[in-house]
This record gives structure tokens, C-alpha cells and sequence, in this order.
């Protein structure tokens, strides 16, 4: 299990702290960033100025001046509309049926067109009754088929067929209100991206305007673990809690490797520390931030992620930085700086999808280039248990969070949340990013009251066989095969007991029939230890911090 933690986050253990000035290291490591890592054009552009969390004799500056917000109108401002959204990862997508998925308040279903060899996505709802699609079939000339009353269609969202028109009469399927509504599709990097406005304007967008590409999700010499999964909390705090490092010793203790704490800077078990972030101008497209676990990008909306060499050089805490001073005194770590020569690099993509008030959906992707053999001997589920526990581990915290936020209200996020540290660096950022050029919020176009849904029971609010396991190819078949098993161990024992008793006086050994009895008993504790862990694998595990 340590082997699959070091491959899977290698990228949370700790560097040091350097004291040397941030923006000269920063603007060092983007004359040195290759071409797969390069800040994307947008922000080459800017006149970049460090942010930074405040301190804490500075604390009101944290929020945002009163002419920030109301200079909205004037700044360029950023159309949710206008941009793709990553829909599922194409590998747990089953070509033979179609899937049902919601993105920004959008009901769409997803379907493979063999005729054109090609993913489609299209409004959800048949144009007769408004029946779902999702509920559908795909039929044996590989047309969408809505089963409410066999309506067929093709992949440019044309009828194909109503079986109830007069076969003589007048090709009423052939009518515009007969189609479905098409949104724009591709697949890029292994995920399914579709462009939430289904106008005949945007028909050709992929060709134009593709989504931010990364290039060792293709790479041959990397391997990716990937994951998706919904979870019962909104965008916004999905977001920021991925932009929040200083929150994984306390809220995923003892689940990831954060590397030795010095006794001189540890205080507590978890081992927290101060943390050194600083971000740059934030942008209408994102911003860019640099910490000690690295560079990381926020690609607007969607995308955060970053680059880690796990194999690069290391700095010992007693050496002199380049003004003079030393280091804080922490462990010697990876460097990894852009411009330092390294052979082991992985990363931590995360795309983070908007789905609805209350809901989002995270697509998880940690492609590296060493210890590949693991991927090829380790099931993928086994991977997915850890992540899964990982979001579980703080899923409550963050669902009764964003409830205490939603009363506050977004503009008053930096009055209601005390942010004294540099550790909180980039969510300071996200918010200032949101209210000035995003309206505060997603916008989700009326759809919804703005209300949040109720809080559901801890079984439902914790699910993870709806959330996950039916999405998932390899968690999926794995329910079905352990499952398959349990049964199997079932029917052992109950052969053994019955193959005791049907037994003649004498007609087996003493030594057989203690064999029998044996094999019934440990088949039968096996099968109960085995539903169990398949429950907390892969349809609920509550998670309590206060025996963690």
C-alpha cells in the first residue's frame, strides 16, 4: 500500500522555504519552462505583480476595494458559456448505451455514433415528449433511440425516424422541430469536452478553439491514473479546497505522505506548517501561482494543476539561499523548480466541473514517468479506493462549509473568512478572480432558485456506488466480479455443511468431514469480511476525524 501512495501523491511531500526574492525565482523559471510547461500566452502578457495572503497586522487588505467590484462592468469579463467543459473521462464510457451526465445546469446525454466513429452530446430530451434520451438505446443502425415511443436520431441531432408518422404521409421527421439540440464535442487528452451552447454559430468551434491541451496526458512514456466522481458540494468550494495545501496533515491525516516535520518547526501531530505562496496578477483566464510544492495553474474555469519532480535534486536546509540567509530549517526534498534537470516528473491535474447548486464533479489525473510497472500489475480500482477516501475524508467538512458561506454571501467572503496567512494565497486569489470577472458565482442562467439542496443523510450525502462506481469501467467490474465471489464463497459453505450432513455413518473419514466443516466456517467468514469491505469500497464509507 506505500508503494501505491508514493506513485499515486508523490507530490505532497514538503521542499524548503527559500527567503530569496519570489519574483526573481519566478521570473527565472519562465525563461526555463519547456514547451509542455509553458505559461500559456495570456499570461505571458501581463505585467505580472506578486499576490500574496496578507499578514497578519495587514489584515484588512485581504478584501477586495470597494472599486474592484464595482470596476466589473469595465474588465473584460469572463462568459461561462464560452468555454469548454471537461463531460467524463472516455475510457469509463461504454460505447454501447448512452450515459446521462448534467454539466453547468445542462442535461445532456452522451452517446458513441458509430456511423460517424465519434462521441456526440446532446440535449437530453426528446423532442415529442421531452422524454430523456439517457434512458434510451442505441439501436442496430447505431441511431440514438428515445424508448418512450421509438423515436430515432442521428449524429447531427436529425430524426431519423417516428414510427408512429404514416409511412406514405408526409416526412414530418424530417422537420427542425423533430431534431435534437447538438452541442459541440471533442476528446482531448483522454477526457470528453463539450461546449455548453448548441448554436449552428459554435458548430465548428473545436477546430478554432480547442481546451487547454496537456501533453503528457499523451505522452507514451507517462502513465495516468485517472478519476471522476461527483460530490455533494458546489464548484466554488471544490475548487479551493484543491487550492488548499495546508489543509491535507489535518483533514486527510495519516492518507498522505507529507514528508517529515523538523522538531523545530513541528507543534502538533499532523505536523502543519507555515507555507510560502505567492500568486500572480489575476487574470480574466486564471492566474499562476508559486508554492513549495511547486508551480500550478488555474486555467479559468476548470482546470488547476501542476508540475512535480519527485526524482529532481535536492537543497539541504542548512545552505545559504542567494541573499545570504539560510533556509528555514526543513527536510531536504525534491527540487522542483521547471529549470532543474530531473528524469522522475508526475503531476496533479484536476478538473473541476461545475454540475449544479450544491453539486460538482471532479476529474482527477496524475500522469507520471516512473515506477509504470505498478499501473500494469495493480488494478485501477485498487488506486481509486485511495483517492475516493481521500474526498470522503473532508467531503462533510466542506458540504456544511459552503452552506455557512451561501448565508454570508460571495461578496462577503473576505469579511466572513479571517485569512492572516500566505498559506491561504490562492484561494484569496480564486475569490478575487470570481468577483471581478465572473460575477461572483457560476452562472447558471435561471435554472436554479440560488437556494442550495438540502443536506441528505450521511448515507446518501457519502454515496459512492451513484457518484462513482456506475461510472466507473474498472470500479464497476470489480463490484461484479467481488460480488460474483461472495456468492461463490456462499455456495461453498453451504455445499460443505450440507455434504457433512448428507454424509452415511462412516461413509467419509473423520478427518474429511472436519475438512468440510472447516471449509464451510472460513468460506463463510470470508464471504461477510468480503460484502463488507465491497460495501465500504464501493457504495459508503463514513469517515470519523475524531479516531483518525
Amino acid at each position: 500500500m506505500e508503494a501505491l501512495k508514493v506513485s499515486s501523491f508523490q507530490s505532497f511531500h514538503r521542499q524548503p522555504i527559500s527567503r530569496r526574492n519570489p519574483r526573481i525565482a519566478f521570473e527565472k523559471s519562465i525563461l526555463h519552462t519547456p514547451s509542455s510547461r509553458r505559461i500559456p500566452t495570456t499570461f505571458q502578457k501581463l505585467n505580472f505583480k506578486i499576490f500574496t495572503a496578507v499578514s497578519p497586522t495587514t489584515v484588512e487588505s485581504s478584501a477586495p476595494p470597494d472599486n474592484e467590484i464595482e470596476s466589473e462592468k469595465r474588465e473584460e469579463q469572463f462568459d461561462w458559456y464560452e468555454q469548454w467543459y471537461p463531460v467524463w473521462p472516455v475510457c469509463d464510457l461504454d460505447k454501447r448505451r448512452p450515459h446521462a451526465k448534467k454539466v453547468i445546469g445542462i442535461d445532456v446525454v452522451v452517446w458513441w455514433d458509430r456511423n460517424e466513429n465519434a462521441w456526440k452530446v446532446f440535449e437530453d430530451s426528446c423532442p415529442h415528449r421531452l422524454a430523456p434520451l439517457s434512458e434510451g438505446r442505441i439501436d442496430q443502425w447505431g441511431r440514438l433511440q428515445c424508448v418512450y415511443h421509438g423515436w430515432c436520431f442521428g449524429g447531427a441531432g436529425d430524426c431519423k425516424f417516428i414510427p408512429q408518422a404514416p409511412r406514405d404521409g408526409p416526412p414530418v421527421h424530417t422537420t427542425n422541430k423533430a431534431c435534437v439540440a447538438v452541442y459541440p464535442s471533442g476528446v482531448q487528452n483522454g477526457i470528453l469536452w463539450f461546449w455548453p451552447n448548441s448554436d449552428p454559430h459554435y458548430k465548428d468551434i473545436y477546430a478554432t478553439k480547442k481546451p487547454h491541451y496537456i501533453p503528457e496526458l499523451d505522452d507514451p512514456s507517462y502513465t495516468t491514473m485517472i478519476n471522476a466522481r461527483d460530490i455533494g458540494y458546489g464548484y466554488e468550494v471544490l475548487i479551493e479546497n484543491l487550492m488548499d495545501p495546508a489543509h491535507i496533515p489535518y483533514a486527510h491525516y495519516g492518507l498522505l505522505k507529507t514528508g517529515k516535520v523538523p522538531e523545530s518547526l513541528k507543534a502538533d501531530r499532523e505536523g502543519g506548517r507555515p507555507l510560502e505562496i505567492s500568486v500572480e496578477k489575476v487574470d480574466v483566464n486564471g492566474y499562476t501561482a508559486k508554492q513549495i510544492f511547486g508551480e500550478n495553474y488555474f486555467i479559468a474555469p476548470c482546470l488547476f494543476y501542476g508540475y512535480y519532480s519527485p526524482g529532481g535534486g535536492e537543497s539541504k536546509s542548512d545552505e545559504a539561499s542567494s541573499d545570504g540567509e539560510k533556509d528555514v530549517g526543513l527536510p531536504p526534498v525534491p527540487t522542483i523548480l521547471p529549470n532543474v534537470p530531473t528524469e522522475k516528473k508526475n503531476m496533479l491535474i484536476f478538473y473541476c466541473v461545475p454540475v449544479s447548486p450544491g453539486c460538482s464533479r471532479l476529474i482527477l489525473a496524475v500522469p507520471r514517468n516512473f515506477a509504470l510497472w505498478i499501473d500494469r500489475i495493480v488494478p485501477r480500482w485498487i488506486f481509486h479506493m485511495t483517492s475516493n477516501l481521500l474526498l470522503d475524508s473532508d467531503l462533510y467538512l466542506l458540504h456544511v462549509e459552503e452552506r455557512k458561506l451561501k448565508d454570508v454571501g460571495p461578496l462577503n467572503w473576505h469579511k466572513a473568512c479571517f485569512v492572516p496567512t500566505k498559506a491561504d494565497a490562492l484561494i484569496v486569489a480564486f475569490r478575487r478572480w470570481l468577483n471581478k470577472y465572473a460575477g461572483t458565482q457560476v452562472d447558471w442562467r435561471g435554472k436554479y432558485s440560488g437556494e442550495l439542496p438540502p443536506t441528505p443523510p450521511r448515507e446518501q450525502l457519502f454515496d459512492r456506488y451513484w457518484t462513482h462506481t456506475v461510472g466507473c469501467s474498472s470500479c464497476s467490474a470489480a463490484y461484479k466480479r467481488l460480488n460474483a465471489l461472495v456468492i461463490a464463497l456462499q455456495v461453498v459453505s453451504i455445499a460443505s455443511i450440507a455434504a457433512v450432513a448428507a454424509a452415511k455413518q462412516g461413509a467419509i473419514s473423520i478427518a474429511a468431514k472436519y475438512y468440510l466443516a472447516s471449509m464451510a466456517v472460513l468460506s463463510f467468514v470470508a464471504s461477510k469480511w468480503l460484502s463488507h469491505f465491497i460495501y465500504k469500497t464501493f457504495r459508503y464509507h463514513d469517515y470519523d476525524h475524531a479516531f483518525h
